[in-house]
């Protein structure tokens, strides 16, 4: 068998041909190796077969099928790079989402416990010497601390002093325990300054704010990170005492202990503490403990989703890149027996496609791992942000055991089906052609020909049954792709549900508050709210307005619970709630004096269960009310009570200025009205608005994954099937030669491709879509249980017909996608050139 033919084939249509250029040289990695046959072969060719190395033949064999084969190449490297990145995207979030608390907990050296004790009943050094006790490994202090409170903020409403803060003098950042993280400006060094602790700013406060506390001028100066949180702000120790008030300031001391994985391990340490201070100087003690299972809660709600996509990704990847492998391998058949022709051993052919894929899988790997982590920067900052500790990065190790294993995975796909070819007859290798389909193909092409469909049509349906191998390879992938999207579409709409459910208290078409806050001026951008509006006046003004359907007022408040440490909030109703909406995950919605409604955290914190009676206190005042309802609520992490008025006016709680949800009746333009109302409230004090949705973090930091993984597990799949095209339109060129030599346009040419893979497609979408849907039905409901939630069902049955029937044309989309441009290339394939493949 001469050079020529081979030349000739590889002209037409071998695997490197390139497929934005019509006409052009096509050429085959056979090609290639019958040149360098002709200038190496002959008699000796045998004897010069090489050992590998750079500069021999084996060498030019791997450049020579890299360099050719630019389609594949391309196909390779694309494929391995959005693999890889999607891959240690979607890891490395999983471990960001895993454990953020501890790893910045010992990032910071953090505290595993907190001592405060009594400035006037132990001195510093008598504390210093505590540090020795048995079981601490390390501490830091004592510091002086006192519990203060700053003026007001300006979006505070008048009259209502904020939460107490622990302040500490502490001289530096610095430490071997708590070693706080700055995030913004700098660490005070001199009186007047303060930084806060970032869980503990203010709305509209940062760095050059100037508050207030006891009396004494404040400026921020910055904002810092105490994973364990020890402390709500911070001064130099010479301001603690003037904030002290002139009275001893207590102390505080910072742990960490040799043994601190258990709460008992914990408890042994303080009680060893406790012994070597003075008796009665122990004032109180915290365990990092109570503070990592608040932050555990806010993590948790990631775990599920981004699990799926991560094990739905790494599955995708294998799959891909091991039909782009096999199927160059495959390709490349006829060039493995013109190798062994001239002398190479079966390993040797092994070797040389190993090279030949894992030079363009480097490549991709390599910037698959730079682009992944280039993607985690935003994710990894709004991740941080919900999680509530300092900004994480993927990890080293998954930039090193991704990549590897991506061309260990590409290594073995290629090396198998290589060694295997290399080890059949040379002349049986030599005699094997591009794919004709086989007698079953043919078959399946005549029986399809008799449908009553276009000839093009039908080629197309039968396309798939003449490799049914690489068929099931190419439905596996869009299956894979289909899931994703129906996936990420379920778990967006949910989402949207959950954001708009989780509220109670988004009934209304309008919102009114009873306190106003003037626009800024350029002498005082921040000005003071007024005074809270009478709201009998309010309620009558709203009343009286044409086009008020119905309205209730809502005002909050804290209140203590019988068995609960700290109470609880409370949100009291009062007027006509016949409209509002609720969404209740059991039970029903108050609706007589004495009753009451709770959130699933409030219910699983106290041991309540619906139909239970739960004991309120203020100031030694109490009432009971009875749990009728569990109602869905994400606000205030889950642990607000809500009730009428009337249930607890005996308590006789100081509330927060009330707000009103008005709804307006049938043909009453919400916009208009709102105008109107906030006119007609303005003189009182009082303001209206049109009611708008609220915003999460957690959801928004969701929802920016969900599209991102999505996209980058489409693109794979799109890459897998664009590879397999390829393969299929190359083998078939001589038949695409006959169509056109018997009519068939280039209209035609890419209907019967784009039929080919689009049935695939639609198979692949009505088996994928319901696996979506199995996967969005078990993870919703896990990611509710990691929040201490039940996600109502309602929220979770998010696919209608229309949509499941949409959904299921995605397979379709991804393989037409796919298959664009390399049924491109096959329409303005000439006839000519075509029809001398063989």
């Amino acid at each position: 068998m001469s050079a020529r033919p081979a030349r000739v084939r590889g002209e037409i249509g071998g695997p490197g041909a390139r497929l934005s250029d019509p006409g052009a040289r096509l050429s085959d990695p056979g090609a290639g190796i019958a040149d360098q046959g002709a200038g190496i072969g002959g008699p000796g060719a045998r004897s010069v077969a090489p050992s590998g190395g750079r500069g021999g033949a084996l060498g030019r064999v791997v450049r020579a099928g890299v360099g050719r084969r630019r389609t594949q190449t391309a196909v390779m490297v694309l494929t391995t790079l959005l693999s890889v990145a999607s891959a240690v995207l979607a890891l490395g979030l999983l471990l960001a989402s895993g454990a953020p608390f501890d790893r910045a907990f010992a990032r910071q050296h953090g505290a595993h416990l907190t001592v405060r004790f009594d400035g006037a009943k132990v001195t510093p050094e008598r504390l210093a010497a505590t540090a020795r006790a048995t079981g601490v490994a390390a501490a830091s202090g004592p510091f002086a601390v006192t519990s203060l409170r700053l003026s007001a903020d300006r979006s505070a409403p008048p009259g209502f002093a904020p939460p107490p803060l622990t302040v500490v003098g502490r001289a530096s950042a610095a430490g071997p325990v708590d070693a706080v993280t700055l995030t913004e400006g700098r660490w005070a060094t001199a009186p007047g300054e303060i930084v806060l602790e970032r869980g503990s700013v203010p709305p509209a406060t940062g760095p050059g704010t100037r508050l207030a506390g006891g009396g004494v001028p404040l400026t921020v100066v910055g904002i810092a990170e105490s994973v364990g949180e020890s402390a709500d702000a911070w001064v130099v120790p010479e301001q603690l005492t003037a904030l002290a008030g002139g009275r001893p300031p207590a102390l505080q001391m910072l742990y960490r202990l040799t043994a601190a994985d258990s709460a008992g391990d914990v408890a042994a340490g303080r009680k060893a503490v406790t012994a070597a201070a003075p008796p009665g100087a122990v004032t109180g003690a915290r365990s990092y403990l109570d503070v990592r299972e608040t932050a555990q809660k806010n993590t948790a709600a990631f775990v599920p989703f981004v699990t799926a996509f991560a094990v739905l990704g790494l599955a995708m990847s294998v799959l891909v890149i091991g039909i782009v492998v096999s199927g160059a391998v495959g390709a490349a058949t006829r060039r493995i027996g013109i190798l062994k022709s001239l002398g190479f051993t079966p390993l040797q052919v092994g070797r040389a496609y190993v090279a030949q894929a894992l030079i363009p899988g480097a490549v991709g790997a390599v910037l698959g791992a730079a682009l992944g982590n280039a993607l985690a920067v935003p994710l990894m900052a709004e991740v941080a942000e919900v999680y509530g500790t300092t900004k994480v990065l993927i990890p080293l190790w998954v930039d090193l055991v991704v990549p590897t294993g991506a061309l260990a995975l590409v290594a073995g796909t290629a090396f198998g089906p290589a060694l295997r070819a290399a080890r059949l007859p040379t002349a049986t290798v030599l005699r094997i052609g591009p794919a004709t389909g086989g007698g079953r193909g043919r078959a399946i092409r005549g029986l399809l020909g008799r449908l009553p469909l276009p000839r093009p049509v039908t080629l197309g349906l039968a396309g798939p049954f003449a490799r049914p191998g690489r068929a099931a390879s190419t439905a596996a992938a869009v299956t894979f792709g289909t899931l994703a999207v129906t996936l990420a579409v379920g778990l967006g709409s949910t989402l949207v549900a959950i954001k708009a459910d989780g509220d109670p208290d988004r009934g209304g078409d309008v919102t009114v508050h009873t306190i106003s806050v003037p626009r800024g001026t350029p002498a005082d951008p921040m000005p003071l709210p007024g005074k809270p509006a009478d709201v009998a006046a309010v309620a009558a003004a709203i009343a009286a307005l044409p086009g008020t359907d119905s309205a209730y007022r809502t005002a909050r408040t804290q209140l203590e619970v019988a068995g609960l440490k700290g109470g609880a909030p409370l949100v009291a109703y009062e007027g006509d709630m016949a409209d509002s909406l609720h969404t209740m995950v059991s039970g029903r919605w108050f609706g007589a004096t004495g009753e009451a409604v709770a959130a699933s955290r409030f219910l699983t914190t106290t041991g309540v269960r619906v139909g239970d009676t739960v004991t309120l206190s203020e100031q030694g005042r109490t009432v009971r009310v009875r749990i009728v309802g569990e109602v869905f609520d994400l606000g205030d992490d889950g642990m607000t009570l809500r009730t009428g008025a009337a249930s607890v006016a005996a308590l006789r709680a100081r509330y927060q200025p009330a707000d009103f949800a008005v709804t307006v009746t049938a043909g009453t333009d919400a916009a208009r009205y709102a105008q109107r109302l906030d006119a007609a409230l303005s003189p009182l004090g009082a303001e209206a608005a049109v009611t708008e949705g609220g915003k999460s973090s957690v959801i928004r930091a969701m929802q920016a994954l969900i599209v991102m993984l999505t996209l980058m597990l489409v693109v794979v799949a799109c890459l897998g099937v664009l590879n397999t095209v390829v393969l299929d339109t190359r083998d078939r060129v001589r038949d695409l030669g006959v169509f056109k030599a018997l009519g068939m346009t280039p209209r035609q040419t890419i209907a019967q491709v784009l039929t080919s893979v689009g049935a695939l497609g639609l198979v692949s979408g009505l088996v994928g879509v319901p696996l979506g849907v199995a996967l969005h039905g078990r993870v919703m409901p896990a990611m509710g249980r990691a929040v201490g939630t039940t996600i109502p069902p309602a929220d979770i049955d998010v696919y209608g017909t229309p949509l499941l029937v949409l959904l299921a044309t995605a397979g379709v989309v991804i393989a037409t996608a796919g298959a664009l441009l390399p049924a491109g290339w096959a329409a303005r394939t000439a006839t000519a050139r075509a029809l001398r493949a063989e």
